[in-house]
């Protein structure tokens, strides 16, 4: 069983090789033989490349929690998701060549990109939280998918931006949390939508049970049209 410290080292290990080459070439051997590590350590700690992102994406998750800003908890929404989302910008900026590199290897491989969305997602669930937002259900599923997508368009821009005021970063997140604010809108009325046409469908079929169970307690009215008539002289 390895320690924490040495997982920590592959990790940091794999980063600083993202910072310089392709991920295609960081490969697990590699990795290992970097870091000073048996291979055997290497595996019980990390199972795959892929491993080593989600770990990755879990330490940006928990430095933006642990520094979450309590003092923005009476500020709307959308404010708290910007200063939330800003803050794991920040969290990011230590890895930023690492970053660019992940995002080069998602252009270049689709199933990589589905894979690395998989992840970016639960991270936007913890996003939501760190904001104060709740969203459950499959409702919270389709808005973390969306801040994923939105996340990575702000993420582009600051991956090219210079200027450590990062006004064109800022801007793009302003952009994307307004057209998120549309879309919750435009959610929040297909749910209540939604919700209305389940109660209707459910009402109604309470309603056709309740006619079944009382045309049974009905004498047949037909019945007697089954008996012979009498034979006429």
């Amino acid at each position: 069983m390895t320690t924490a410290k040495t997982k920590q080292k592959i990790l940091q290990t794999f980063l600083g090789l993202l910072s310089d080459h392709p991920y295609e070439d960081v490969s697990l051997p590699l990795v290992a033989e970097r870091a000073k590590v048996k291979l055997s350590d290497m595996r019980s700690s990390y199972a795959s490349k892929l491993d080593l992102v989600a770990a990755f994406a879990e330490k940006i998750d928990t430095q933006v929690l642990d520094e979450r800003d309590e003092d923005m908890e009476d500020q709307p929404p959308r404010d708290r998701l910007f200063d939330v989302l800003m803050a794991r910008i920040d969290a990011l900026a230590d890895h930023k060549e690492a970053v660019r590199s992940l995002h080069k290897a998602a252009r270049r491989d689709p199933a990589l990109a589905l894979d690395f969305n998989r992840l970016e997602t639960r991270s936007q669930k913890w996003m939501l939280i760190a904001a104060g937002i709740e969203v459950s259900g499959f409702k919270g599923g389709i808005v973390a998918q969306g801040l994923a997508v939105a996340f990575a368009r702000v993420v582009r821009v600051w991956l090219d931006e210079a200027d450590e005021g990062m006004p064109r970063t800022m801007a793009r997140l302003d952009k994307e949390l307004d057209n998120g604010t549309s879309f919750m809108k435009r959610l929040n009325r297909l749910d209540g939508f939604a919700k209305g046409l389940r109660s209707f469908l459910k009402k109604a079929s309470k309603g056709r049970r309740r006619q079944g169970r009382h045309s049974e307690d009905e004498p047949d009215h037909d019945a007697g049209y089954a008996e012979e008539e009498p034979a006429r002289a």
